[in-house]
């Protein structure tokens, strides 16, 4: 079971430890967290490991706020099951013509990604 993440726009040091721990439960690579928020490995690394925060209103800022948020929203879906949603980011959804997790990684899909949860969810599964 996996869990909310409280007050994640609080400040700039917990929206980084944030955007880390959600990486952590949907079984993302930094590398891939890295490719999101549009910045480098090492950036990511530096987010880790307490040296450096996401700067407030950057492009990083609003691209982890929505990938935050689009965690919410899966785990509003799924009710916090973890293997449905790792499940859900991996399996090809033809609505979305893809994979989310690849579209999200790959393709920088991730408002897309976010904005059919938020329609889909008023639905149900």
């Amino acid at each position: 079971m996996l869990f909310k993440i409280d007050k994640p726009y609080e400040n700039e040091r917990k929206l980084s430890q944030s955007v880390i721990q959600v990486i952590e439960l949907l079984g993302m690579y930094h590398a891939e967290l890295a490719r999101i928020l549009g910045q480098q490995c090492t950036d990511i690394g530096e987010l880790t490991s307490g040296r450096r925060c996401i700067e407030k209103d950057s492009g990083a800022w609003h691209k982890a706020k929505l990938f935050i948020d689009t965690y919410h929203l899966l785990y509003e879906r799924f009710a916090g099951d973890g293997v449905a949603i790792y499940h859900w980011m991996r399996a090809y959804n033809a609505d979305l013509d893809g994979t989310p997790h690849l579209l999200m990684v790959d393709d920088g899909k991730l408002r897309e990604i976010h904005d059919y949860l938020s329609k889909t969810n008023s639905h149900s599964v």
